[in-house]
């Protein structure tokens, strides 16, 4: 990871995984390269041209032993020539192991030498070279010189007939002087034998092909697909580099435009996507008349044709397994009881009732707009006979209709009294306990009020969690039951809702556990895709598994 010293993330910062790309940070653009974790055992890495403006942190997580860092930086640097070699130097000559800049030297091969230089973090001087005939070479300080015997005395001596071949084509090689023995008069080579090999001198290395190598692209290896399956995209790097003194450095890309520059993105594919398939047509609706529910089996099924978890499949596109059916308006009939057993008076006038009730008639062929208006009667008048000093009930006349039109309530006052000859005793509520009380309110309807909305009670909610849907049928009714297009738009009520809202809760495994205390930063590190940590914190994995596929399936 890179962060600035100000705490701001420039690449995976707070714990989070980006992309390999290229993101802007401390005055300078990183590349940030990630290779195949499968294919590939080479690490992470970020690239800048530079310059930073700024201090930045690289920081660094593991699970197994420290891989280690390997890096490379550019610092401001002048190159040092020695005075004293500039006043021999003849043009072409090696000028301490670094070809010198005739005038014919082009640009390009100046800012080579100058990116050499600054990129070694060495300075002119480093590797001596001996040129025999044209400056004495330079002896190490301390070391004497092998004493020579006089020349008359010797009749073979050791002499120089070449070189080796130099250790690189270009780009700063080295190569060594090659030295026979040979007759002093003659010049014929014998064998080394003839020659004392205390005087045989010691091969100094020379420089050698100083020009610089052709530059060329260095290609990295492809970045993971941007897709697991199905057609996505790979990234590569993808740098222009060149020899020079046996290392390989980065240069500008202008370098490089004599070849064809390979592609740095690609499209790739892991495999075929696994897709939703519905497996079975819709079951028939849960309620024969309103509105209810219906579902289907739907299953993400691989490439290979197995069914496979859901999260092989995309859930944005997964089709509904489950929907409201409206069945249409329910037929409705008069269902009734039989009459009480019971008069309602012990002797004199009184009444037998009845429940009457409107419901939903499943086989009936009535109109769909109800039970009309032709409510059979709750109550039949009975007679037990004259009353001769017995209890009953007596009920008052009615009050006036609490409302003037639509419907409404009246009241009336119900005593308990002992009929007499031409008389009435009020009596306690008590004595007529064990008689069934008159009611003493009924609704009442004086004259139309015009038309109102209407509604049905609500559907069962189509999700138990996670949020759902609820509908219930509206209408707008005139006084008469009947369709009517009278009623204030803006007082419609609501025909669909959300409801159940709350969060889902899953099914608690006993044997899924956090085995650590710290399992919050692996789900937070988006480890859980390790077969090892969705083991070792399976409770933590889990909860973040189970919200991010919204418990679609669990109803």
């Amino acid at each position: 990871a890179l962060r600035s010293r100000s705490g701001r993330s420039i690449i995976n910062g707070n714990w989070a995984i980006d992309r390999p790309g290229r993101y802007e940070g401390g005055g300078t653009m990183f590349t940030y390269k990630r290779p195949n974790e499968i294919s590939s055992t080479a690490g992470e890495s970020f690239l800048a041209d530079g310059p930073t403006n700024e201090v930045l942190d690289v920081y660094m997580i593991h699970q197994q032993p420290n891989p280690g860092i390997h890096y490379e930086y550019i610092i401001p640097g002048d190159n040092v020539i020695s005075p004293q070699l500039l006043a021999h130097r003849r043009p072409g000559e090696p000028l301490n192991g670094q070809l010198g800049m005739p005038e014919s030297t082009n640009q390009e091969d100046e800012d080579l030498h100058r990116e050499t230089d600054t990129l070694t973090g060495q300075s002119a001087g480093t590797f001596p070279v001996i040129q025999p005939g044209r400056f004495p070479s330079h002896q190490p300080e301390k070391q004497v010189p092998a004493v020579q015997p006089p020349r008359q005395n010797r009749e073979h001596n050791w002499k120089q007939i070449g070189k080796t071949e130099c250790t690189t084509t270009c780009g700063k090689g080295s190569q060594y002087p090659i030295f026979h023995c040979v007759n002093r008069i003659t010049h014929e080579e014998v064998s080394e034998s003839y020659c004392d090999s205390s005087t045989k001198p010691i091969p100094e290395e020379e420089a050698c092909n100083l020009f610089p190598c052709p530059a060329f692209w260095d290609i990295g290896e492809w970045s993971e697909c941007s897709k697991t399956c199905g057609l996505g995209m790979q990234h590569r790097q993808i740098l222009c580099r060149q020899m020079y003194a046996n290392r390989t450095l980065t240069v500008q890309q202008y370098r490089c435009h004599h070849l064809e520059k390979p592609e740095t993105t690609s499209t790739c594919q892991l495999k075929i996507c696994s897709e939703w398939q519905i497996r079975t047509e819709w079951t028939s609706c849960s309620v024969p008349c309103g509105v209810g529910q219906r579902t289907r089996d739907v299953k993400c099924v691989s490439n290979l044709g197995d069914i496979v978890d859901d999260e092989e499949c995309n859930m944005k596109l997964r089709p509904n397994d489950i929907e409201n059916c409206d069945m249409g308006p329910c037929a409705k009939s008069w269902f009734l009881t039989g009459w009480s057993d019971r008069c309602s008076a012990e002797c004199g006038d009184g009444v037998r009732t009845r429940s009457v009730v409107c419901m939903t008639n499943h086989v009936s062929s009535l109109p769909l707009e109800g039970c009309g208006n032709n409510r059979p009667s709750e109550t039949t008048p009975c007679n037990n006979g004259p009353c001769t000093g017995k209890v009953e009930w007596f009920a008052g006349g009615w009050t006036q209709c609490s409302t003037e039109c639509g419907s409404g309530t009246q009241q009336r006052e119900v005593i308990c009294v002992r009929k007499t000859e031409g008389n009435f005793d009020v009596l306690n509520p008590y004595e007529c306990s064990y008689l069934e009380k008159p009611p003493s309110q009924q609704s009442c309807y004086l004259k139309p009020c015009g038309s109102k909305w209407f509604h049905t009670e609500w559907s069962t909610c189509s999700k138990s969690c996670e949020g759902g849907f609820r509908v219930r049928e509206v209408r707008c009714l005139s006084d008469d039951m009947t369709a009517s297009t009278q009623c204030d738009p803006q007082l419609k009520p609501e025909e669909k809702e959300p409801c159940n809202t709350q969060d889902c809760v899953p099914e608690i495994d006993e044997n899924c556990k956090d085995k650590y205390y710290n399992c919050n930063v692996v789900v937070q590190a988006r480890l859980c895709v390790y077969t090892y940590y969705k083991t070792a914190c399976c409770a933590s994995c889990t909860r973040v598994a189970n919200r991010q596929s919204g418990f679609l399936g669990r109803r």
